[in-house]
C-alpha cells in the first residue's frame, strides 16, 4: 500500500491523470521542449501543494501523474502552468 498523506484532521491519497496534447495532435515536440516544460511543473507545483509522480511524453502529447492535497486548487495550478513559459 502506498504512504498516505496527511494533514491535522485528515489522511489522504488523491492522484491525478493529465494529458496534454498538442493541436491536432501534430507530432512537433522534441526532448528539449519536453524537458523544459517538466522542469516549468516542478518549479510552480509545491507552490500549490502539488508533487510530481509520473512524466511521461510523445512527440504530440505529455502524460502527468500528480498527487495533490485537498486544499489544492487543481484549475488554478493548470490555468498557472498553461501560463508560464
Amino acid at each position: 500500500m502506498r504512504n498516505m498523506d496527511h494533514n491535522a484532521h485528515s489522511v489522504f491519497l488523491l492522484y491525478y491523470h493529465l494529458i496534454m496534447v498538442v493541436k491536432y495532435r501534430r507530432k512537433v515536440m522534441g526532448d528539449q521542449i519536453f524537458d523544459r516544460a517538466k522542469d516549468i511543473f516542478e518549479y510552480i507545483s509545491p507552490k500549490y501543494g502539488i508533487a510530481l509522480e509520473e512524466w511521461n511524453h510523445d512527440q504530440d502529447h505529455v502524460h502527468v501523474m500528480f498527487r495533490a492535497q485537498p486544499k489544492s486548487e487543481n484549475s488554478k495550478f493548470i490555468n498557472a502552468y498553461k501560463s508560464a513559459g
